[in-house]
């Protein structure tokens, strides 16, 4: 299947003459601006529009501006460790590579996205994003989608979705920046300017992060410190009262500097290896709203380029691998208001993505093209009730189609007060290009899927200052890739080229749980924000391993946050992290472990903040992965401004 980018060349100017009417179209500048204002009333991922938070019927946890500022976090994620539903395993101190797995689907099975453009890397075994090497930086805020979206995102949407929306334009000039320093010659500096000139609105932003580290390896004596600096920008221009465009773009660098295996032992020991990544993102769309808004339409065209390199400064010569990924998405997006009953959401996508790696001993390169389809419908019948359905089918020139759907019931019967969610959903996950063409690859490889429900409570009281929730899931995925010996009866020649194994479609696994959480506003000047997960998460693939825990999704984690606005203008706050026993590779046990976290911040003026914050207060010593360290306690302290 192909799409005919002449029809949309030729429909696109048919829509700029259609009347006017106001634009804001789906995961256009306009609609994450709104979602940034609105705090957690308005949701822009479960829907790829701008969709009140009571009509969602999935599981969608919003960590917006001031809950990033109140809590000090610098890595992102540590920022998500604290919500429902996730685990989070990092090797080595910050930068290091990081796995976010939520309810117990892979790491790679979440798609990751910055201001709504997907960001997995396609040069990486499983096509995961890792989380190590993003901060916090100029984000604003977070979306954390759990369960199934392959409808709307596609392949990779089978955990759920992480959606990072930078600090987007405004209509007076705003200025927003920090800078801090501590533990561990550690400093950072930020900062982001915004504003409109007319019918230009924009936002730009940049900022630089060091730290001397701790050592990955967790008996090591070597630091491996990390080092990082980028950039965001947001430009939106209204040509016409229903006509505007968007151009976004967001770069990174970074340097990681990490333990590994070395001669002649070749056990996991203090090395003096490093490695190089670069991210671009880059998009523009142009967005047209007819018929007095009813129908909002987005033409996009986004790329994405991350480049790695690896190097071992014992050796000659020091490069021992490099690799690139590249993703090319046109995509065009209609949101349609049919009544005051319905909405429906549709859209196709274009992609090719590409894949170049380079090291021990071989060359590899891949290429892949991939179309897509998708609808869906959201109905409201009765006041208070929102069903939604929707399809999708992708189209990869390796694997032939890909077909899942999803449906989903909310309901509230006293305006939001009380709100019962209930989801069913198929998730899918394309093979990568690594796993298709690498020195184990497999052209015969076929697309993971999973397939889940989830059906939860959503309670509001006092006034707004109770709100707790409970959701209960559960999840089967199968056909997940895996390597396996190379079988020259089942897999022909290609075994000559395949002597450590070739991948396969041989792994299952189910997992189910349950996900809780509270905030609590006795007062006003005091806020208790709790999660809990409780995760059943069980390897379902014939053989040994059937029956086995997941590696590194621990079975219990409990996050408690509370911030005290003082009188005097003196905010305090701590987070007390649980996280329960764990599994890691060869099924070792990892022991279960608690941290704590203090912070403050005093104004000086409307305009300037200080504040200051004490990572793992009671050094706590704990492993999230065998053999790799965790920093100890470590003090920061900096100042923010605003204007």
């Amino acid at each position: 299947m192909t799409i005919s980018y002449r029809r949309i060349a030729i429909a696109l100017p048919v829509l700029l003459l259609a009347p006017a009417a106001h634009a804001q179209s789906a995961q256009s500048t306009e609609a994450l601006e709104q979602a940034t204002r609105a705090g957690d009333d308005v949701i822009v991922t479960a829907a790829r529009a701008a969709t009140p938070a009571d009509t969602v019927a999935q599981a969608v946890t919003v960590l917006d501006t001031a809950t990033i500022e109140r809590r000090q976090t610098v890595v992102l994620a540590d920022l998500l460790r604290q919500t429902p539903g996730i685990a989070v395993a990092r090797t080595g101190g910050v930068g290091g590579v990081t796995s976010v797995f939520i309810r117990g689907a892979e790491s790679d099975q979440t798609a990751a996205l910055i201001d709504g453009v997907k960001i997995n890397d396609p040069s990486a075994p499983g096509g995961g994003f890792n989380f190590g090497e993003l901060l916090v930086g100029n984000i604003a805020r977070v979306e954390v989608l759990r369960g199934a979206s392959s409808v709307l995102w596609g392949s990779q949407a089978i955990g759920g979705v992480v959606n990072m929306i930078t600090r987007q334009p405004t209509d007076r000039l705003s200025v927003n920046a920090r800078a801090e320093g501590g533990a561990m010659g550690t400093g950072q500096a930020f900062a982001n300017v915004s504003g409109r000139a007319g019918a230009i609105a924009a936002s730009l932003g940049g900022g630089y992060y060091t730290t001397d580290g701790i050592s990955s390896y967790a008996r090591g004596s070597e630091r491996d410190g990390f080092r990082h600096y980028g950039g965001n920008a947001s430009v939106t221009a209204t040509l016409a009262s229903n006509v505007s465009v968007d151009l976004r773009g967001f770069y990174a660098n970074g340097r990681t500097e990490f333990d590994g295996f070395p001669a002649p032992n070749y056990t996991f020991n203090d090395t003096r290896e490093y490695s190089d990544a670069e991210q671009w993102v880059g998009y523009g769309g142009v967005n047209v709203a007819l018929f007095d808004g009813a129908l909002r339409n987005r033409l996009g065209y986004a790329r994405t380029d991350i480049a790695r390199t690896s190097y071992d400064r014992a050796l000659t010569p020091r490069e021992t691998y490099r690799s690139q990924g590249q993703n090319y998405r046109l995509d065009y997006q209609g949101v349609a208001d049919l009544g005051a009953v319905a909405r429906a959401t549709f859209g196709a996508e274009r992609e090719i993505s590409r894949l170049y790696t380079r090291g021990y001993g071989s060359t590899d390169r891949g290429r892949a093209r991939l179309f897509s389809v998708y609808g869906q419908l959201a109905l409201t019948p009765l006041a208070g009730v929102t069903a939604t359905g929707g399809v999708r089918h992708d189209d990869h020139d390796r694997f032939g189609g890909a077909t899942v759907g999803a449906a989903s019931l909310a309901w509230t019967p006293n305006d939001g007060a009380t709100l019962l969610r209930g989801s069913w959903s198929q998730g899918f996950k394309a093979p990568t290009l690594f796993q298709l063409n690498g020195s184990t690859g497999n052209p015969n490889l076929r697309p993971e899927r999973s397939e889940g429900w989830d059906a939860g409570v959503t309670q509001r009281a006092l006034d707004g200052a109770l709100e707790a929730s409970a959701t209960w899931f559960r999840r089967v995925s199968r056909d997940l890739i895996n390597t396996r010996a190379c079988s020259p009866a089942v897999d022909g020649p290609i075994c000559d080229t395949r002597p450590f194994g070739i991948y396969d479609n041989v792994a299952r696994t189910r997992a189910q749980g349950l996900e809780f959480a509270l905030t609590l506003r006795p007062v006003e000047a005091l806020t208790v924000v709790a999660a809990y997960t409780y995760l059943d998460g069980e390897n379902r693939s014939p053989g040994a391993s059937f029956g086995l825990p997941l590696l590194r999704r621990p079975r219990d984690s409990t996050t408690v946050n509370a911030d005290y606005h003082w009188p005097f203008g003196l905010s305090t706050g701590v987070t007390l992290t649980a996280v329960g026993d764990s599994y890691d590779v060869g099924q070792v046990r990892l022991d279960g472990y608690v941290l704590a976290d203090l912070r403050a911040a005093l104004p000086l003026s409307d305009n300037i903040e200080l504040y200051a914050r004490l990572e793992n207060a009671f050094d706590q010593r704990y492993l999230v992965a065998v053999d790799y360290g965790n920093p100890g306690r470590a003090a920061y302290g900096g100042v923010r401004l605003r204007y």
